[in-house]
């Protein structure tokens, strides 16, 4: 019974060695997973150069005292995903040079130009006075839902600090105050969550412009790779990460 036992043990390590083998691909056929569909989830065919004279969502993101440089470098990443056109970092928000910043944004922050403003104030006082709406991403007892403003372009979209908010003396100042409509316990949500769905519904409310802007680049442009990077008219990148990062 012994010597039956050890054989058993020695096919199951066996087993478990050659599942271990098997490709990806294979796994999946076996587990009945095996699709047609294919993930798209990679970086631009372009080179630095070329990706860089693309059109840009003409939006800039000031980040007001934001106290987590994970949240700070998520935003970053989906900056660079709507192709912001700027990022602010104002106060002690952490900014580059920064090893935390780089692991979250995934390497995305060469491909959207920043500064840091140590005085948030000022900074939104900066791009009011060069004409540019500055939109507060807040719950206050006068925010409008999100679904329900126009978004114009250019503007400015200011976040808040985790704990506190945007500043009292920023609100003030914001030509218009915006929040997400909330339907649970709680009454907020991430910021980096919440940068996402704002920027992507001013990205939504302009597709068709920003379309129309890629396609004259790509008619006009001297550089053929371009084409490779069009927004398409259908379906667009899932935005997923295969690293499962959030």
């Amino acid at each position: 019974m012994k010597k039956q036992g050890q054989r058993t043990k020695i096919k199951d390590q066996r087993t478990k060695i050659n599942v271990q083998r098997l490709t990806k691909k294979e796994k999946d056929r076996r587990q009945g997973l095996e699709t047609n569909l294919h993930v798209r989830s990679f970086d631009s065919a372009l080179s630095p150069e070329a990706f860089s004279k693309l059109p840009k969502l003409p939006l800039t993101v000031v980040l007001d005292n934001l106290r987590s440089a994970f949240n700070v470098g998520s935003i970053i990443r989906t900056a660079d995903c709507v192709r912001a056109q700027k990022l602010v970092f104002c106060g002690y928000t952490a900014h580059p040079p920064h090893q935390k910043l780089e692991k979250t944004s995934l390497g995305a922050l060469p491909y959207i130009p920043w500064k840091h403003e140590p005085d948030i104030v000022q900074a939104v006082t900066a791009l009011k006075a060069a004409g540019i709406p500055v939109i507060a991403l807040e719950t206050t007892n006068r925010s409008r839902l999100l679904w329900e403003a126009a978004f114009p372009l250019p503007a400015a979209l200011v976040l808040g600090n985790e704990a506190l908010g945007i500043s009292p003396a920023v609100l003030r100042l914001a030509d218009d105050i915006v929040e997400i409509p909330m339907m649970g316990f709680k009454n907020s949500i991430n910021v980096a969550a919440a940068f996402a769905i704002a920027a992507f519904e001013i990205q939504r409310q302009h597709w068709n412009d920003l379309q129309h802007d890629w396609h004259e680049h790509n008619k006009h442009g001297a550089h053929n790779e371009t084409d490779l990077d069009s927004p398409p008219s259908g379906s667009v990148h899932n935005g997923i990460g295969r690293d499962g990062s959030e």
